[in-house]
């Protein structure tokens, strides 16, 4: 599982799991029921949302994100990320929803990336 003590540290750490090319890192950042919305209305959750990420990741490019803003109200966040895969011609903004397990790290529950483009 994570590590990330501070919910303003989770896309760096989905970043870092991301550029590892393994797909089993960035599981790490989700809690196991969370949802990925590649499509509007079309949340992926378990196999699917894995199986959505180890696509990108196949890509072989590497991703870099932009934290605009982090609010925190107790165990949960809302996280608002401009990100990138240049070498891809991918980016957009993410809306993400992050909880703090009961081990004091944080997943994604909701995460939103909303490519440019879809």
């Amino acid at each position: 599982m994570t590590s990330v003590q501070h919910a303003a540290d989770l896309p760096h750490a989905f970043a870092k799991a991301f550029d590892s090319f393994d797909p089993a890192q960035v599981e790490r950042v989700y809690e196991p029921e969370s949802l990925l919305v590649l499509d509007a209305g079309k949340p992926l959750t378990g196999a699917e949302r894995a199986s959505a990420n180890a696509e990108l990741q196949k890509l072989g490019k590497r991703i870099t994100v932009e934290p605009r803003h982090v609010y925190v109200c107790g165990d949960i966040a809302l996280l608002l990320v401009d990100w990138k895969i240049p070498d891809a011609g991918i980016s957009g903004t993410a809306t993400d929803v992050a909880r703090r397990g009961p081990d004091g790290c944080w997943r994604y529950v909701i995460d939103n990336p909303q490519p440019v483009g879809r």
